[in-house]
């Protein structure tokens, strides 16, 4: 199957799927403009760009809130914290101090800047 995610102001809205077949059984890059091709034989509008379910391009499947960066070609989830940055390498954003490797899960508080420990009872 292959997934088309609809970009609007560069979030995703919506994610739909499509046979392979709609896309003449090619592999990506070549089978996304057949397939936007046959989006729009079905009248549905939007600016439609392929996704990877398995990530195997543009960095992750798209899911609906998800940013479109052109630069990138990369879909990435929305900003989690004003404080973290984008590693452009990975598109994933990061802390701006890592996360410690102590064995305990943690919790980032944007207000003081640090991991807090989570404690389990």
């Amino acid at each position: 199957m292959a997934h088309f995610a609809k970009i609007e102001n560069n979030i995703v809205t919506q994610v739909i799927i499509i046979s392979n077949k709609d896309c003449n059984n090619l592999e990506f890059p070549e089978s996304e403009n057949i397939g936007k091709e046959f989006i729009s034989l079905l009248n549905i509008e939007g600016d439609w760009i392929q996704t990877s379910y398995s990530a195997n391009f543009r960095k992750k499947f798209a899911g609906v809130n998800d940013v479109y960066n052109e630069e990138l070609d990369a879909f990435i989830i929305q900003k989690p914290f004003a404080s973290w940055i984008l590693n452009k390498e990975t598109c994933l954003w990061e802390a701006p101090i890592p996360e410690p490797e102590d064995g305990n899960k943690h919790i980032w508080d944007e207000e003081n800047q640090t991991w807090n420990s989570i404690i389990f009872i």
